[in-house]
């Protein structure tokens, strides 16, 4: 019998119902004889599973089955609407009136409008990179207007940067637990990831000079503020420490700075390391995703690599896009809808902390995401299928770790998309989920 039969089957079992989410799989040993299979066509068996996104290993504890579709499930009383806890969509009540107002004139002018209305050049105006790069300068860093370019959305600048940095078959750093969308990209691009070890403050720096003398990368990709989904910052010192391997090892960083807007005090990584990092960031948490753009912020040697990498995605913004987000930038409404949720995003996390007082948190005061640790009675998978049975859609662990296999007992919760009131009754239904046993699955 092939591995590929075996995995097969699992899967089939997975789909049915007969392995529902959180349970455990036999050690691969004890498969193998239950099989009549060799150990290393079982860890085969195993390796598949995890690459189709099935099963997760949690180190020392085992390999459990993920999460399935909530329908096939059912624990306590189905909710008939699903609370968004997977996803950060801020859109705070008001906010359509004062973009509304910001763009009136641009309505009223036609020849603004007819101006919007053409295709848009990757690196945009002279006017327009000045007003991205004074808008996206921080503390002790200042962008470079002539490397500013303009993609659809923050995704696009991600992915475009990452094109332009790593060729296909190479090898991009990321941290061991890190935004997912990297990992999508990774696959699609043909680039592969190494997991860089963290600790409380980020990326080890002995990990990153490790791993570049393994095999050397030619680039990583981090978020040193308000991590996403660890909700950590790096301090002053780990910045200071990476951005000398940075520059010893010439490697470049591409920083992640679309959560910072929540902790504007900090100074990016880039101000360490001004030609060894990329910056990018987009307008999609400070305003809506439904109408957003992306920026990337380059040194000089890197700006023409990253025009042709988002030429080449096909990676764009739309002229409208570009000149209506402009507009927002330049009249301060961004800035105006900006400190808004960065006080939304604190009453919410007030809110959490609350809740869950007693439960293992981690997280920052000013995130819109915390990561909550289970208790040991609960296994993540299981925890996200009995949330949704409950009507509340929450984020496990394996979806954001990088090492094949691994993934940590906890889940991500997202706190921007409800209402505050939805928000809280959903919160006080997962911690009293956390603080109970977890009941028996049956099928409809």
């Amino acid at each position: 019998m092939s591995y590929r039969t075996i995995v097969d089957k699992i899967a089939a079992e997975i789909a049915g119902g007969t392995l529902r989410p959180g349970d455990r799989l036999p050690p691969q040993r004890e498969f193998a004889d239950r099989h009549g299979i060799a150990a290393s066509t079982a860890s085969r068996v195993y390796g598949e599973l995890v690459r189709r996104g099935l099963v997760a290993g949690e180190v020392g504890r085992g390999t459990y089955v993920r999460a399935a579709a909530a329908s096939a499930f059912t624990l306590g009383e189905p909710s008939s609407e699903r609370v968004n806890l997977e996803i950060n969509l801020p859109v705070l009540p008001g906010q359509a009136e004062l973009l509304g107002r910001s763009l009136a004139p641009l309505v009223k002018r036609r020849s603004v409008l007819d101006t919007a209305l053409q295709a848009a050049n990757v690196t945009g105006s002279p006017g327009a990179r000045h007003i991205v790069a004074a808008f996206l300068s921080r503390r002790r860093w200042s962008a470079n207007p002539d490397g500013i370019c303009f993609t659809g959305n923050g995704k696009q600048a991600l992915a475009a940067t990452i094109a332009a940095l790593v060729p296909a078959g190479e090898r991009l750093g990321v941290e061991a637990i890190t935004y997912s969308m990297v990992k999508v990209l990774a696959a699609r691009l043909g680039i592969q990831l190494v997991p860089l070890a963290m600790d409380e403050h980020g990326i080890r720096p002995d990990a990153l000079a490790a791993a570049q003398r393994k095999t050397p990368m030619r680039a990583i990709y981090c978020q040193p503020t308000l991590h996403n989904p660890l909700g950590m910052t790096m301090p002053v010192k780990r910045r200071a420490d990476i951005a000398a391997l940075l520059e010893r090892h010439d490697i470049v960083a591409i920083e992640d700075l679309v959560y910072a807007f929540l902790a504007d005090n900090e100074a990016p990584l880039a101000a360490a390391a001004p030609n060894h990092v990329v910056v990018i960031d987009s307008l999609s948490k400070r305003i809506a995703p439904g109408i957003s753009i992306g920026y990337i912020a380059a040194p000089d040697s890197l700006a023409p690599a990253m025009a042709a990498g988002v030429r080449a995605g096909a990676w764009g913004p739309s002229g409208l896009s570009m000149e209506v987000c402009t507009r927002w930038i330049a009249d301060g409404t961004v800035t105006t809808i900006s400190a808004d949720k960065s006080r939304d995003a604190v009453v919410r996390q007030r809110l959490l902390r609350k809740t869950f007082a007693g439960l293992t948190l981690q997280s920052n005061p000013n995130a819109y995401h915390a990561w909550f640790v289970l208790p040991e009675r609960w296994r993540a998978e299981t925890f996200v299928a009995a949330a949704a049975q409950r009507g509340i859609g929450i984020t496990p662990a394996a979806a954001f770790t990088t090492s094949p296999g691994y993934a940590p007992n906890a889940v991500r919760i997202a706190l921007a998309s409800p209402a505050i009131d939805v928000l809280e009754v959903a919160l006080r239904t997962l911690a009293a989920m956390a603080r109970e046993q977890p009941r028996e699955w049956q099928t409809e």
